[in-house]
């Protein structure tokens, strides 16, 4: 095992060869210990390296009632009036705390999606 810290693209290149080539490596060997190193070195590289955005808030919104095949009547059950879902929806309007818990409840939005600026 011959395992060092991942500071460069050429480094982390290498990291993915190996870590595809050992991948299927049997847990508690020597081959499984470097798999999950590498795994761990990977994942931190990448979390410093290639950053992933929150969504939108609206957009996790509308992403999420598509997935649950949930129209504005459903949305408005759940914060309020049709109305205000159709501003909401449009960015005409904010999202209050009670939305947000309730969208969080009803809808498991994380909220640190819902409070985002829009």
């Amino acid at each position: 095992m011959n395992i060092k810290p991942i500071k460069t693209e050429s480094d982390y290149q290498d990291a993915l060869k190996r870590l595809e080539y050992i991948f299927d490596a049997a847990p508690n060997t020597a081959d499984g210990d470097e798999l999950e190193i590498l795994g761990v070195l990977i994942d931190s590289y990448e979390k410093v390296n290639f950053p992933i955005d929150l969504p939108d808030p609206i957009e996790a919104i509308k992403f999420r009632m598509e997935q649950l095949d949930y129209n504005n009547q459903d949305l408005a059950k759940i914060i309020g009036l049709k109305s205000r879902v159709s501003e909401i929806l449009n960015k005409k309007r904010k999202l209050s705390i009670h939305m947000i818990r309730r969208l969080h409840d009803v809808l498991r939005i994380p909220t640190d999606v819902l409070v985002q600026k829009y």
